[in-house]
C-alpha cells in the first residue's frame, strides 16, 4: 500500500506574544546564523511546549522531532490534551502554516476542516462557496455540479444555500463545510475537532461519511476528544504530549494508555482552597474528598461517601448539588441532584452515599456542579480528581472482567 503522507523530523516554532513570526532583528540574526553554518540561536533557549508550566523563554516548540507516514486509505487518530499540538500538525499538513525545520511529504489533494468555517467566504452564498471549494481542489465545475445536490442533502442546509454564510449558525456553518469537505473527493480529508459542533445525528453521520471515504481508498486524518469516536473510527492513533509524539500505534491501546496517563491513582481528596475554579462570587468549594473508613483501596462491594465540603455566602439561598460521575471513556455513568434547600450563610458538608455492588472495576472521574433556585450556575467543576474501584473477586471469576458500565446486584426470582 502507498505511503500518502510522510512526516520527517518536523518542529514548529512560535514566539510568545507575537502574531507575526518575530521581529526583523531576530529574523537578521536567524540569517546571520545560518550564512555560518550555526545552529540558530533561538532554538537554544526554546521552551518545551507545556502549557501548566511557566516559561523560561520568549520562543516556544509547538512540535518537536515529529515523525511518521500514513498510508493510502488508512484512517489516523491524533489525540492529546488541549494544548499538545494536535491543531498546529494540521495546519502544517494542510499548509495553512509552514514548519520551521523538517519536511513534509503528501501525495494527493487535502481537504482540510480545520476550524468553523475554514475556506468559506463569509459575503458569499452556500451555493458560492461550494463552487469555490470545489475549485480550489481542482476540481471542474461539472464535476462540482454532479456532487452538488449530494452536498446540500448531507449539510441539511438546502432552505438557505443562496444566503451568505456570516448569516449561517455555527451549526449550519460546520454541516455544509462537512460536507463539502467529504463530497469533493480528495485524496485526504482532514477533520479537527469542529464536529463537536454539530447535533449528534450530525456527529454520526460525519462518522459514518469518515468510514465510507475510507472504504474508498481514501485517507482520512482524524482529531477528537471522543475516545468513542476514535476507537470505532480510526485503527492507528499518534498520541501527542508537549508538542512530541508519545506513542504511536493500534488506537485501543494508545487510548488506553492516553486515559490512563490522565489519572491520578489512588486519589481520596482534594484541597479546593488554593484554586480559584472552585470559588465564585457567591460559593466556594473547600475540600472534595471520598470517605472509605477502613479500606486501603476502594473495591465493588463496599459502600462509600463523597463528601463536599463548601462555603455558603449567600443567606437563605435555595441551593441544590449536582454530581456528574464518568469512568475513563468519558461515559456518564451518573448524574444525581441533591433536593433543594434553604441554606444559611455558613460552611456545608454534603454527603452523597455510593452503594456497594453498583460501581464496575474502573476508574471514575467527578464533576460537581452547585446550582441557585434550579436555575443559576454558580460552580461548575469538570475534573475534580479521579479514583479506582477495584475488583476484588476478579480471581475468583473464571470469565474475567464484567461487562457494562456498572456492575448492580439485583434480585432474582427463579422458579
Amino acid at each position: 500500500m502507498s505511503v500518502v503522507i510522510e512526516v520527517e523530523n518536523l518542529y514548529k516554532q512560535y514566539r510568545l506574544g507575537t502574531v507575526s513570526t518575530g521581529t526583523f532583528s531576530h529574523d537578521l540574526n536567524r540569517w546571520w546564523h545560518r550564512i555560518r553554518g550555526k545552529q540558530d540561536p533561538y532554538e537554544i533557549v526554546t521552551s518545551v511546549n507545556a502549557r501548566e508550566e511557566k516559561g523560561t523563554s520568549e520562543y516556544v516548540w509547538a512540535l518537536e522531532d515529529i515523525n511518521f507516514k500514513v498510508n493510502q486509505g488508512e484512517v489516523l487518530g491524533i489525540i492529546g490534551r488541549n494544548g499538545a499540538g494536535k491543531s498546529t500538525l494540521l495546519k502544517l499538513l494542510s499548509k495553512v502554516t509552514s514548519p520551521t525545520k523538517g519536511n513534509i511529504r503528501v501525495n494527493g489533494r487535502i481537504a482540510s476542516l480545520l476550524e468553523v468555517g475554514t475556506g468559506f467566504h463569509p459575503e458569499l452564498t452556500g451555493r458560492e462557496n461550494i463552487f469555490l471549494n470545489g475549485a480550489i481542489l481542482g476540481m471542474s465545475k461539472t464535476e462540482i455540479k454532479s456532487k452538488f445536490d449530494e452536498i446540500v442533502d448531507f449539510s441539511g442546509v438546502e432552505k438557505y444555500i443562496d444566503t451568505p454564510v456570516k448569516r449561517y449558525s455555527s451549526g449550519m456553518y460546520v454541516r455544509l463545510a462537512f460536507g463539502v469537505a467529504a463530497h469533493l473527493e480528495p485524496e485526504i480529508l482532514i477533520v479537527d475537532e469542529v464536529l463537536a459542533v454539530g447535533d449528534a445525528e450530525f456527529q454520526k453521520k460525519c462518522l459514518g461519511k469518515m468510514k465510507d471515504v475510507s472504504g474508498q481508498g481514501r485517507t482520512v486524518l482524524f482529531v477528537s476528544h471522543n475516545m468513542v469516536a476514535m476507537k470505532t473510527l480510526c485503527k492507528s492513533s499518534i498520541w501527542l504530549k508537549n508538542g512530541k509524539i508519545q506513542d504511536i500505534g493500534n488506537t485501543n491501546d494508545i487510548v488506553d494508555k492516553y486515559l490512563f496517563a490522565q489519572i491520578t491513582k489512588d486519589a481520596y481528596e482534594v484541597d479546593c482552597t488554593a484554586d480559584p475554579k472552585y470559588s465564585s462570587e457567591f460559593t466556594k468549594i473547600k475540600k472534595v474528598s471520598i470517605e472509605k473508613g477502613n479500606l486501603q483501596k476502594l473495591d465493588i462491594l463496599t459502600p462509600f461517601k463523597i463528601r463536599i465540603l463548601f462555603e455558603n455566602i449567600l443567606d437563605k439561598a435555595s441551593l441544590h448539588i449536582s454530581l456528574l460521575l464518568y469512568n475513563k471513556n468519558d461515559v456518564c455513568i451518573f448524574n444525581t441532584v441533591s433536593e433543594p434547600r434553604i441554606f444559611e450563610k455558613k460552611t456545608i458538608q454534603a454527603d452523597c452515599l455510593i452503594p456497594g455492588n453498583f460501581l464496575n472495576d474502573d476508574y471514575y472521574r467527578i464533576r460537581i456542579l452547585i446550582i441557585k433556585d434550579r436555575t443559576t450556575g454558580l460552580i461548575d467543576v469538570e475534573d475534580v480528581f479521579t479514583f479506582q474501584v477495584n475488583d476484588i473477586e476478579r480471581n475468583s471469576n473464571w470469565y474475567g472482567k464484567w461487562h457494562g458500565v456498572v456492575r448492580p446486584k439485583l434480585n432474582w426470582e427463579i422458579n
